[in-house]
């Protein structure tokens, strides 16, 4: 299994990389925005890293898995750790699901 997250890594780098080369001021846009959320340095990298594996799991975003859970280990975050923030995803969508599922009624009811 790790070495199928380490396969998507890999493409990730390279698919980014070749991005990049098609469209610069978008690739180094996204870079910027990255940066900018660690330059107040409130959030140390591990809490960082738990915050975008929860976000990535809520996006259903492969590459961001990959990247973030490499950055998490590499800060130090523990499966224990991780499995609470990832805890915290799943109940959010579940949350969500019900919010949205309100508003299917509602749009239901009105239309």
């Amino acid at each position: 299994m790790e070495h199928e997250w380490s396969k998507k890594l890999k493409n990730l780098v390279k698919g980014v990389g070749n991005f990049a080369k098609l469209n610069q001021p978008i690739a180094s846009a996204v870079q910027q925005l990255d940066a900018a959320t660690r330059t107040n340095k409130v959030l140390d990298d591990k809490t960082h890293e738990l915050i975008a594996l929860a976000v990535a799991v809520t996006t259903r975003c492969d590459g961001c898995i990959s990247a973030h859970a490499f950055a998490a280990k590499k800060a130090g975050a523990s499966k224990e750790e991780i499995a609470e923030a990832l805890g915290t995803a799943i109940a959010l969508n579940a949350g969500a699901a019900l919010v949205y599922s309100t508003r299917v009624l509602e749009a239901f009811e009105e239309l």
